[in-house]
This record gives C-alpha cells, sequence and structure tokens, in this order.
C-alpha cells in the first residue's frame, strides 16, 4: 500500500491505538514520527550544543578520535569518507559514533564483535555523561517501540526481550555543511539508502533535509516537527517479518538552508548473536520465507563493508 505523508505516532494514546498505529506505519512507510514520548527537551538541547562543540574542535583533535583507530568502529568520521548511495558522489556529512562503553573482558569485545567496545570521548566536560544519558532514554523507548511492533504482529509484548539482552546500539552525531544550490545532482549530505539494522530514532534540527522514498518512486519530505523523532525500520526488520514490514530508503540533501544542520540517529538493534529467522505467523502456505537465517551482527557486519567499499 502506497503512502503520501509520514504518519505521526502519540505515544500517549491508549495502547491499542499505538499498536494498530505502528502496524499500519511499518506496512507502508516503515516511517512514522512519535510524539508525546515523554522525553525532557533539555537533554536534545544539550545533545545538539555537545555535537556543535565536537564538531569545532580542531582538525588534529577530531582526526585523533579518528574511526579507523577504533576496535569496534566508534569515533570520527571526516566528510567524504562514506558512500551510501553507489551511484552518487561520496556522502557530504561529517559524524562522531559513540556507544555503551564495554570493558575488555565482555565475551563480545573478546570475540571482536562491532559495537561492543570502548568509545572516544573527546575532552569536553559533561560530553560522555549527557550522551550515555540520551542512550539510555533511547534504548528504553526503542524497547517500547519494538513491544508495539510484537503486538501489532500477533504476539506478546515482550516477544523481543530476549534477544534485546545485550543490544547493539550506535549513538551518531551529524553535521552537514550547507549544500550549495549549484551542487550536482548526485551530490548528497547522505546519499539515498535504507539502514541496516532494527529501528532507528533521529532528532532532526530545523534546517530540514531529510526525504523518505515512496514505493512509487516519489521523495516526501520528513519536515522537522518539534518535540518529535522520525522512527524508521532497517533492513533487519523485513527480514525478520518476511517482508510484512517495510525498509524504505532515505537520503538528506541541505539545499533549503545556508547554515549546517545537524542530527542524531540512534541505531538500535538486536544482541549480535540473536538469531534472524521468520517471525511466528509471517509465512504460511503460498508464502515461505524470502530470506537465509543469520544473526543480527554478521548482517550488519556485511553491510558496514559493503557502504565503505571494503567488501
Amino acid at each position: 500500500m502506497p503512502f503520501a505523508s509520514i504518519p505521526v505516532i502519540d505515544l500517549g494514546a491508549p495502547r491499542a491505538r499505538q499498536v494498530a498505529a505502528i502496524g499500519a506505519a511499518c506496512e507502508t512507510a516503515g516511517f512514522f514520527y512519535v510524539v508525546g514520548h515523554g522525553h525532557d527537551p533539555a537533554l536534545l538541547e544539550r545533545m545538539y550544543g555537545m555535537a556543535e562543540r565536537l564538531f569545532a574542535l580542531p582538525e588534529d583533535a577530531k582526526l585523533s578520535m579518528h574511526l579507523d583507530k577504533s576496535t569496534c568502529r566508534r569515533g570520527y568520521e571526516p566528510l567524504g569518507i562514506q558512500t551510501l548511495d553507489p551511484n552518487a558522489k561520496p556522502d557530504q556529512k561529517e559524524s562522531f559514533y559513540c556507544g555503551i562503553d564495554h570493558p575488555p573482558d565482555h565475551p563480545y569485545v573478546a570475540k571482536g564483535y562491532d559495537s561492543y567496545g570502548i568509545s572516544f570521548w573527546p575532552d569536553i566536560p559533561g560530553f560522555r555523561d549527557t550522551m550515555l544519558g540520551y542512550i539510555a532514554v533511547h534504548d528504553a523507548l526503542c524497547r517500547r517501540i519494538m513491544g508495539l511492533m510484537a503486538e501489532h504482529l500477533g504476539l506478546s509484548a515482550d516477544h523481543f526481550e530476549p534477544m534485546l539482552t545485550d543490544p547493539m546500539i550506535t549513538l551518531r552525531l551529524l553535521r552537514y555543511p550547507p549544500h550549495p544550490q549549484a551542487a550536482p545532482a548526485d551530490l548528497f549530505g547522505v546519499g539515498a539508502h535504507t539502514d541496516w539494522g532494527g529501528v532507528t530514532t533521529l532528532a532532526q534540527d530545523d534546517c530540514g533535509g531529510l526525504q523518505v522514498q515512496t514505493p512509487d518512486g516519489a521523495w516526501v519530505d520528513a519536515t522537522p516537527m518539534a518535540g518529535s523523532y522520525v522512527v524508521n525500520l532497517g533492513d533487519l526488520i523485513p527480514r525478520w517479518t518476511n517482508d510484512r514490514y517495510k525498509s524504505n530508503p532515505h537520503r538528506v540533501i541541505n539545499r533549503q538552508s545556508e547554515r549546517a544542520r545537524y542530527s542524531i540517529p540512534f541505531f538500535y538493534s538486536p544482541d549480535y548473536e540473536a538469531h534472524i529467522e521468520a517471525l511466528p505467523g509471517t509465512t504460511g502456505p503460498g508464502n515461505p520465507w524470502r530470506y537465509t537465517p543469520c544473526t543480527a551482527g554478521g548482517h550488519l557486519h556485511e553491510m558496514f563493508l559493503k557502504t565503505y567499499g571494503k567488501a
């Protein structure tokens, strides 16, 4: 079923209404806004302030935290390193990845799994505590959303919990420089792509530029909405639901503003070793599972290598 705009879901509405709205959005857009989440807006303001201070650091300070120096793919990423659309020029953004710190004796650190380890923390007062506070509230938000999805699929609200004992969490701060009006058509802040994992929440400033592709190929603006987050599904969700739920392409073009655009995506996926196979009720006679089994972490690792040109 096509969609013409991105739905808005009120997490303060009655539970049954939330379940129905989440299900309808997941089956069509794979994107939706959430409001009524109850988060303190002051935390988000602190996050933007920290992002501005981080990206204003001297270049040598940022490069001392370069992504390539991390054992768990965290740290600073300069402009033009990633290309999410293979048919476009490198993405015009700089970013910083961080997450929950895992000690060296954690079993997943010992196995060298992506997303498990120690983050780089810049010498900015309050930076680490602010990031970890944001991670905590978005961990809870993503669990809440996944519980609503489970109920819509006819499962118990806690169906996914055993696969979220040690989830893969990546918080990313993004800065997009102003995009020249005369830029070539294949130059984007972020090229068209789908996310890779489970659920993504996105805080965006008021610059605009995020667009979502509809099934007929048109692009719909995800216009900034005060007090909301944009939520979208990554590729693991269609795989888990046998394509019942969607993971739609999106991109960013910062042509609407003469100033830098900031956004804060939070990527949330199951435990690295979580086994991904068709969820109950998503297959049946004449509707076999369309995918092969995998672990959540193995899928994300393949996607990372592909988009960074290291496959």
